[in-house]
């Protein structure tokens, strides 16, 4: 089943403006939809397409890229192998997973400039430099990053109301207890079922959670895989499957040593930038100082680690339990989680942030005369000024962090938001709102 994509919005922008000059690339991790909604809008928006999905090609197909050089051998063998014809200026040809074939990535200069048709590239661990090490990298391509489905997206699968949380945000008011449980409850499912389309789709058709979590598994396991190509030691495997771990410990920031066993090394830090390049995961910077832009403060050296896909998450948290088993899920969707895996929330935020087009920073500082610190779990940049987001599980709680960040840097601060489970309130100078909100930030 095809669902509603925004990047499918991106495509079309694409083709108006751009598609003479540049080809495409739908990047993001394996499974979050790049095929499907590259050829949907081959499908829709095309007289005709080819696809070639070189991570199952024939050897027919392979070779007519020998003849790159003579475009017009070129397309008519391209025509003879898949019996489609391509119409000039109303075709479209998909390079599907095209890093695991780099002369066709490379032949996109020389394609482009051609003239012909237009070229849609979808790729997992595109920048991995192992892929792309013995080619020349296409000055003519721009790139879509494809996220796992965001609330929105969700929302719209699953027949939910999402246009009615932008009136609530813009109005800026409480809805009262009830109508708040019941759109928490609607967003507790999405945590549980995530924005990866498969498990979207069979939460559709009305699966239990049961085979909903083992179809996030087998994605992990597919993740895991790949890992295992670039990095046969199973080191970045670790490093992924610790992030709930090192989460739930709160801790200032990720550690490496922590998933790998050992003491970190050079090399080590090659692996965390191999994970980051997967898409799989979602990176938070420490900014130093948030008076200053927070994008030229961030410490390379100090970040926290998300989930990309909240769903993916919980799976993980218990991947080591049967599915069936996982209680998980009940407690979820029935707010009665331990406050200590209020964490999932923060991954949730994280998620919700980088689908709205947000980098990922937050920031800490020492408590004077303590060991202990401050922290601020989210920081975004609004104008000269910046928003600072605290996350909290179930009530509002204590803020005290949130309360000495104003203090501190009371010039430089647009918003402080208390995202939570509670209903809208201000007080204090702090602005409390529901997690399903996070999207409108900013």
């Amino acid at each position: 089943m095809y669902y509603k994509r925004k990047a499918y919005n991106q495509l079309l922008e694409w083709k108006e403006k751009y598609a003479d000059s540049y080809a495409v690339l739908l990047e993001g991790a394996r499974r979050v939809g790049k095929s499907t909604i590259a050829e949907q809008f081959a499908i829709n928006e095309y007289r005709s397409y080819i696809l070639i999905d070189f991570s199952s090609v024939s050897n027919e197909l392979i070779a007519c890229f020998d003849d790159i050089h003579n475009l017009d051998m070129f397309f008519l063998r391209l025509q003879a192998v898949t019996e489609i014809d391509l119409f000039v200026h109303e075709s479209v040809i998909i390079f599907d997973e095209v890093q695991l074939f780099p002369k066709a990535r490379q032949a996109i200069k020389h394609l482009v400039k051609d003239g012909r048709y237009h070229y849609i590239e979808t790729g997992s661990l595109i920048s991995i430099k192992k892929n792309v090490k013995d080619i020349l990298i296409p000055s003519e391509e721009m790139k879509i990053q494809v996220y796992p489905m965001d609330y929105e997206e969700f929302c719209d699968a699953t027949g939910t109301n999402y246009q009615m949380l932008k009136k609530v945000f813009e109005l800026g008011q409480g809805l009262g207890p009830q109508v708040n449980r019941k759109l928490m409850r609607d967003l507790r499912v999405y945590m549980a079922v995530g924005g990866m389309p498969q498990a979207v789709d069979a939460y559709v058709k009305g699966n239990n959670f049961a085979m909903i979590d083992q179809v996030k598994r087998q994605i992990i396991s597919l993740y895991e895989d790949d890992f295992k190509k670039i990095d046969p030691s199973g080191k970045i495997a670790a490093i992924y499957r610790s992030i709930p771990a090192q989460l739930s410990r709160d801790v200032r920031r990720y550690r490496i040593s922590s998933a790998i066993g050992k003491r970190k090394t050079t090399s080590d830090d090659h692996l965390i930038y191999d994970l980051f390049d997967s898409k799989t995961v979602l990176v938070s910077y420490n900014s130093t100082d948030p008076r200053v832009s927070i994008s030229q403060t961030k410490d390379l050296d100090s970040y926290k680690l998300y989930i990309a896909d909240t769903g993916l998450f919980i799976t993980l948290m218990f991947i080591d339990r049967p599915a069936v088993e996982n209680e998980i899920y009940a407690k979820l969707l029935s707010d009665k989680l331990p406050a200590n895996l209020g964490y999932l929330y923060e991954n949730l935020v994280a998620q919700m942030l980088t689908a709205s087009g947000r980098k990922l920073y937050y920031h800490t500082w020492e408590k004077e005369g303590s060991t202990h610190y401050y922290e601020i779990d989210f920081l975004i940049s609004q104008g000269v000024k910046v928003s600072a987001i605290e996350v909290k599980s179930s009530g509002t709680g204590r803020h005290e962090s949130m309360l000495e960040f104003r203090k501190r840097y009371s010039k430089n601060i647009k918003d402080c938001y208390i995202l939570s489970q509670k209903d809208i309130d201000q007080k204090d100078h702090l602005k409390f709102l529901p997690v399903y909100l996070t999207p409108f930030l900013g």
